[in-house]
């Protein structure tokens, strides 16, 4: 299996189409065909299900696309760092929490990118989980976790600033009346709550116990989808304030009481070496928060 043969893949499971494949990657269906064969041959298992009008992906097909996906990005993102000149160039991958302390990720991304104007900058909003994931693979050159995390693995740097928790709820609401949330105001609510590992645990934390006699109505990964399901009425977004700009919407922002405050911290692989571009964006970021302070 070859980066060439998974680009065949990658366009026919999009394409749903040898055809539509052929013409975009200007590669004749015969080859496209015989490649994905051979492919099967290669796996032991079949990949598509081929219809009359598409072909769709069997479940190891799915499977296949989803590694397919993160090979070619790596594979390119490699090929970027490597083709380097003197004045630094390439792809820089920084993935995590949609917080208010991007905004000094965003600052030293700036700088960074008027010193090196070559270097492409790709963000990616990810839970805690999958930053881990994504940073032990190779994916991610930085992730940013909310605290406590689990950074003993990794190379970390405290960000400035703290995340404060609350409830995204209408302002027609009753709780929005009300300078902070306290424990007992959610039980009679229905709550949307993030995905994110930890999050149940410091909820529940706060509240003193488990989250068994509570109405848990959905959950998120990103809060902008969160927050249409607030808007539709089905419920409160637990999440953390200033993610969201919520100037102009009916929508409020109300924090807990007691507070629940998180700290925020850009991590690193200790085992990876990291690129020119990486290693310069980590001397932005640190100049940026020693200025800061």
């Amino acid at each position: 299996m070859d980066l060439r043969v998974l680009n065949y893949f990658l366009a026919v499971a999009q394409e749903k189409n040898i055809s539509n494949a052929s013409e975009r990657l200007h590669v004749s269906q015969p080859t496209i065909s015989r490649q994905l064969k051979d492919l099967e041959e290669e796996l032991g298992t079949k990949l598509f299900t081929r219809g009359n009008r598409e072909i769709t992906l069997t479940k190891d097909g799915e499977y296949l696309l989803n590694q397919a996906r993160q090979i070619l990005t790596l594979a390119n993102k490699t090929v970027n760092n490597l083709h380097q000149s003197h004045e630094i160039e390439g792809s820089l991958f920084i993935g995590g929490a949609e917080t208010q302390n991007m905004r000094s990720i965003g600052r030293a991304v700036t700088q960074l990118h008027d010193k090196y104007p070559k270097i492409i900058t790709n963000i990616i909003s990810e839970n805690a989980d999958e930053v881990h994931k994504q940073i032990d693979s190779g994916l991610l050159d930085f992730g940013i976790v909310l605290d406590p995390s689990n950074n003993g693995d990794y190379n970390f740097l405290k960000l400035p600033g703290q995340a404060t928790w609350g409830l995204i709820m209408p302002k027609s609401s009753k709780l929005a009346t009300q300078k902070a949330i306290k424990p007992e105001d959610l039980k009679n609510i229905s709550l949307i709550i993030s995905q994110q590992g930890g999050v149940t645990g410091d909820l529940e934390k706060w509240l003193g116990h488990n989250l068994d006699d509570y109405n848990i109505v959905a959950t998120y990964n990103l809060l902008t989808n969160a927050i249409v399901l607030v808007r539709s009425g089905l419920g409160y977004a637990f999440c953390i304030d200033g993610v969201i700009n919520l100037n102009g919407t009916n929508l409020t922002f109300v924090p807990l009481s007691p507070a629940q405050t998180a700290g925020v911290s850009l991590i690193w692989s200790k085992k990876s070496p990291m690129s020119d571009s990486a290693i310069e964006f980590l001397k932005q970021i640190k100049s940026s928060i020693q200025f800061m302070k």
